[in-house]
C-alpha cells in the first residue's frame, strides 16, 4: 500500500513539473526572446502628480523631447515641441462665478515653457483699468513654470462681465496670448446704468433717459423720492413691481449751461446693504447739424489719378432734413449723396478727376442745400497744396548760382 501511494505521488510531481515546463515555454515565446540575446534594462521616468497625468502625446517630427513636468500648477502633460521658446497656459480663461458687487477678486494664471530656449514675458496688458496685473514671471527656463497674477475690481459693475488681458512674449508662434476672466456680479440692489447719459441740442434742450432699479433679495425694498444736486436735472421714480422693481426717469431742465453738464441723483432705501442709491447724470450738448471732416484736403496738384473723398452730414435736430443741389464750383467733379439714415445721416462721395488742380488764387468748395431754416446751405472747403515750383536749370555755358 505504501509503495502504491509513493507511485501516485511521483506521478503527480511529474505532471506538475511538465505543466510548469509548458508554461515556461509559452512565456518564453510570448516575450519574443527565443534564440535572441536582449537587454532587459527599462528606463523609468518620474511619475507626474495625479492631477497632471494624461495620455502620452505624439512626437512631432524633428522635435525635441521634453521631460515630464513636476509642477502640478502647470497642468501640462509630457510633450515634444519644436525648438525655441514656447508658452503654454494651463488654461487661458477663468470664471470667478458669482462676485459680490464692489469686491476685489484675484486669480493666478499658470504657464509653462515647453520649448528648449529661455521664454521671456515682456508685457501683461489688461484692456480695462478695473483689471491689474501683479508681478509676473519675467523669464522662464525650458521645462519650468511661471505665473501671472491678475486682480479685478468689480467696482460699480453689475451682471455678467468679461475682461481680457494680453500677454506679450518671445514665443515666435504666439507672440501675443489673450487671457480672459469672467464673472457674474451680484448686488442686493442693482442699478443699471450707473451713469445716465442724456443727449440734447439747442433745438431740443429737454430730454430724458431711464435707469432701472432691481431688488435682488427677498425682503421688499422701499425707495424714497429722488433728489438732485443740480437744477439742470430732475428725476421721477416709477414703481413697476412694488418692493421689487423701479424705474428712475432723469430729465434735463432748460435753459442749459455749457456743452457738458453733470449732476447727482440720490435716493434713500430700506436696504442695509445699499442704504443710498446714487446715479450720475450727464447731459451732452450736440450740434444740430454735425459735419465731418470740416474740409476736404486733396493731394498736391496736379492729381496723378482719380481721388475719392467722403464727408458726412448728421442731423441731430427735431425735424427730418432733406438735402438738394449738391455742387462743387470746379469742373469735372462727380458727386454722389447717399442717405444712410432717412432724414438723419448722409454721406457725400466726391470724385476728383486726374489732373485736377486748384489755382493759387482760386477758392473751391463743396456745397449742398438743406431744408433746415438755420442751415440752408452747408459748405465744405476744398484745399490742395499748390504745384511745386519748377527747379531753375542754368542755360548751357551759364555758371550756376553760388550757394549761401
Amino acid at each position: 500500500m505504501k509503495a502504491k501511494n509513493k507511485s501516485r505521488s511521483a506521478k503527480t510531481i511529474a505532471i506538475i513539473a511538465a505543466m510548469a515546463g509548458v508554461a515556461g515555454l509559452l512565456l518564453y515565446a510570448a516575450t519574443g526572446l527565443s534564440g535572441r540575446k536582449t537587454d532587459t534594462t527599462v528606463a523609468v521616468s518620474p511619475t507626474p502628480p495625479p492631477s497632471t497625468a494624461t495620455s502620452p502625446q505624439p512626437t512631432i517630427p524633428g522635435s525635441v523631447p521634453v521631460q515630464p513636468l513636476l509642477s502640478a500648477a502647470s497642468g501640462v502633460s509630457p510633450a515634444t515641441v519644436a525648438s525655441g521658446p514656447r508658452i503654454r497656459f494651463a488654461t487661458p480663461e477663468f470664471d470667478f462665478g458669482r462676485v459680490n458687487g464692489g469686491d476685489v477678486v484675484k486669480h493666478e494664471f499658470f504657464f509653462t515653457n515647453v520649448g528648449n530656449q529661455m521664454l521671456e514675458i515682456s508685457n501683461v496688458q489688461p484692456t480695462c483699468g478695473c483689471t491689474a496685473a501683479g508681478e509676473w514671471s519675467r523669464t522662464v527656463a525650458p521645462g519650468k513654470s511661471g505665473s501671472i497674477p491678475i486682480q479685478f475690481n468689480s467696482g460699480s459693475y453689475s451682471g455678467p462681465v468679461e475682461k481680457s488681458i494680453t500677454v506679450t512674449c518671445n514665443d515666435p508662434t504666439q507672440p501675443a496670448v489673450n487671457l480672459q476672466i469672467k464673472c457674474n456680479i451680484w448686488r442686493p440692489v442693482e442699478v443699471s446704468p450707473q451713469f445716465a447719459v442724456i443727449m440734447v441740442t439747442s433745438e431740443s434742450p429737454s430730454n430724458a433717459t431711464t435707469v432701472r432699479i432691481l431688488n435682488n433679495v427677498n425682503e421688499p425694498l422701499t425707495v424714497s423720492n429722488p433728489e438732485s444736486n443740480n437744477r439742470l436735472f430732475t428725476a421721477q421714480l416709477k414703481t413697476n413691481q412694488p418692493g421689487k422693481e423701479f424705474e428712475l426717469i432723469i430729465s434735463t431742465v432748460p435753459p442749459l449751461e455749457g456743452a457738458n453738464m453733470q449732476g447727482q441723483i440720490s435716493l434713500k432705501t430700506s436696504s442695509t446693504n445699499t442704504p443710498v442709491i446714487s446715479v450720475t447724470a450727464l447731459a451732452n450738448m450736440q450740434k444740430v447739424i454735425e459735419t465731418g471732416p470740416p474740409q476736404i484736403i486733396l493731394p498736391a496738384a496736379p492729381l496723378t489719378g482719380n481721388v475719392i473723398s467722403k464727408v458726412s452730414i448728421i442731423n441731430n435736430g427735431t425735424n427730418v432734413m432733406v438735402l438738394t443741389d449738391p455742387a462743387v464750383n470746379a469742373k469735372g467733379v462727380d458727386i454722389q449723396i447717399k442717405e444712410f439714415l432717412p432724414g438723419r445721416q448722409f454721406i457725400a462721395t466726391l470724385t476728383f478727376p486726374e489732373g485736377f488742380e486748384i489755382g493759387r488764387d482760386e477758392k473751391v468748395e463743396f456745397s449742398v442745400k438743406s431744408n433746415h431754416p438755420q442751415f440752408p446751405l452747408i459748405k465744405f472747403p476744398v484745399l490742395q497744396p499748390p504745384r511745386p515750383a519748377p527747379v531753375a536749370v542754368p542755360a548751357p555755358g551759364q555758371p550756376k548760382a553760388a550757394g549761401p
